[in-house]
């Protein structure tokens, strides 16, 4: 029981995790410019101005921006999943869909984040990836632990 309640806590932190990095505006930061994956911030003035993404490849750009929703809602979809099949699937059919699902989240995310490396900023000089960015690649990894555990704890249960 105390297993399952770590895998829940475990499960929603990563869901937070992944909606920080998509929402918050820290993907890509100089001193005077903060981007994610919406919009740019450029400070003026002492003040912050939002602007339309510019000069970035439009394919690529949108690939990112939906493979970071699609991880968000596969991760999401996954945690009612595992919340239904705690309770009506009998043990050795358990968790094995969850499983995919984590898998298909961190994937997303996984193509997210390196199209985000490869593409949108390879070029650039000035500036560095912020905490967005780092919080995407962190998810990664807890969505891949998270799917191989309940595909694990399907073994365990058969």
């Amino acid at each position: 029981m105390l297993m399952l309640a770590g895998i829940v806590v475990l499960h929603i932190t990563t869901i937070i995790l992944l909606l920080v990095a998509v929402i918050d505006n820290a993907w890509w930061v100089t001193d005077t410019v903060s981007t994610d994956l919406w919009g740019r911030w450029e400070l003026t003035n002492t003040a912050w101005h939002y602007t339309n993404l510019k000069n970035y490849p439009e394919e690529f750009l949108q690939t990112v921006q939906a493979t970071s929703v699609l991880a968000c809602i596969f991760a999401i979809l996954a945690l009612f999943v595992f919340m239904a099949q705690l309770f009506t699937l009998p043990k050795g059919q358990r968790f094995t869909f969850t499983g995919i699902l984590q898998l298909i989240a961190c994937l997303c995310i996984m193509i997210a984040a390196s199209i985000y490396t490869a593409e949108l900023h390879a070029t650039e000089t000035e500036g560095g990836y912020g905490h967005s960015y780092v919080l995407a690649w962190i998810s990664f990894v807890l969505t891949f632990i998270l799917a191989l555990t309940y595909l694990i704890l399907r073994k365990k249960s058969e």
